[in-house]
């Protein structure tokens, strides 16, 4: 495509002849992901750390503030220690996501506020008594 524009002609028509006579040459046939939909998070706007951010897609990373990476971590402490196998492993969960909660409650990070307070051990064991009574009265399987 080293042709140059003739004068008189209209910048958009000259490009979409010479985008026309590309595809009829077949120029466009075998280029990688043609027929394929655009990747998820395909935009205009120029973001000069797309390759940082479609790695860490790619590689499942991601960079939460100390806060929200903690409040999904407690959350999914307390989701293990209801599906636990035993209550003494229920109650570690529970105590060693409790001291990093508190330890955050005491020493907050940058960002958004944590709005966890420690949970009460003796409740979450409580709960997961119950759950474990309640699986074993209907014949099911816990789930985690």
């Amino acid at each position: 495509m080293t042709e140059r524009k003739p004068p008189g002609v209209p910048f958009e028509s000259w490009v979409d002849k010479q985008i026309r006579d590309a595809q009829g040459r077949g120029e466009f046939d075998q280029l990688p992901g043609a027929g394929e939909p655009l990747p998820p998070g395909t935009d205009t706007s120029y973001d000069e750390l797309w390759w940082v951010r479609r790695k860490m897609a790619r590689e499942g990373l991601a960079v939460l503030p100390p806060a929200l990476a903690l409040r999904k971590e407690a959350e999914d402490a307390l989701a293990a220690a209801y599906a636990a196998p035993s209550e003494r492993i229920a109650r570690k969960i529970i105590t060693d996501v409790n001291v990093k909660i508190r330890d955050m409650m005491f020493k907050p990070p940058p960002g958004p506020p944590l709005g966890k307070k420690p949970y009460d051990v003796e409740e979450v064991v409580r709960e997961w008594r119950a759950r474990r009574e309640e699986a074993g009265a209907d014949g099911s399987q816990l789930g985690a």
